[in-house]
């Protein structure tokens, strides 16, 4: 059985190019970073957890919310290949428990802030924003796209960037945290306008400070789809 079942919808992605130094000292043992077509990328992901299942059993008031984070990626050369995967700076969601079970289980680095979201349409436009609080200010990431989705062209940077089917988190110098994240491919929204409001030090650590300045090379909302979330393994 699943460790944990749910919806992952609406994901809003903004994607900067970064140098691979800022992001050694957040590498796992065993790892390597990832890259497309030679360039590094962090993303500011926010998104909704929809119909949440812990080992098949829904918990009361852990059903839907929102989660954003911070993320690059890397790439693990197993016994039977290359596992492509992602590496988190820190996850924020507004439910205790789940930053307990995380941070515990999976060793991630949850936190808890008071969070909230905006889903609504018009004529032409699909608007998706995810709000929260970050020591007492507060943080937004808002896009505007357009009403249908379509598919993600292969070999592209949208592929690249949703791509990525693992999580790895470095649990001591030489062992990594290992778990698989399964859902189809997803599609995607062109966007026509978007809008990013974070103190990305006060939010990642005084490492991402740089991103507060930065523009992002894009930004894309994938519609997502049912996910899984598998046992962990402990790479050695």
């Amino acid at each position: 059985m699943s460790f944990l079942t749910a919806e992952w919808r609406r994901l809003a992605f903004a994607n900067y190019e970064v140098n691979p130094k800022s992001l050694q000292k957040y590498l796992p043992a065993h790892t390597e970073l990832d890259t497309f077509n030679g360039t590094y990328y962090a993303s500011l992901v926010g998104f909704m957890f929809k119909n949440v299942k812990l080992l098949g059993v829904k918990v009361p008031y852990h059903v839907n919310f929102e989660e954003v984070n911070l993320r690059f990626y890397v790439r693990y050369k197993s016994e039977t290949g290359w596992k492509r995967g992602v590496v988190f700076v820190k996850e924020i969601v507004p439910k205790q428990a789940v930053t307990f079970i995380a941070n515990v289980f999976y060793n991630e680095r949850y936190e808890t802030q008071k969070m909230s979201h905006i889903w609504k349409s018009s004529n032409d436009s699909l608007i998706t924003e995810y709000h929260w609080l970050q020591k007492g200010e507060e943080q937004f990431f808002k896009l505007e796209t357009e009403l249908n989705p379509h598919f993600i062209q292969p070999n592209s940077k949208d592929e690249f960037i949703t791509e990525h089917y693992w999580g790895y988190g470095k649990k001591t110098d030489l062992k990594t945290t290992e778990y698989e994240v399964r859902h189809p491919k997803w599609d995607v929204y062109n966007v026509k306008n978007y809008e990013v409001q974070v103190d990305f030090a006060a939010n990642y650590g005084a490492d991402f400070e740089f991103l507060n300045t930065a523009t992002p090379t894009s930004v894309m909302l994938a519609e997502g789809s049912p996910i899984s979330i598998e046992g962990k393994n402990i790479i050695k």
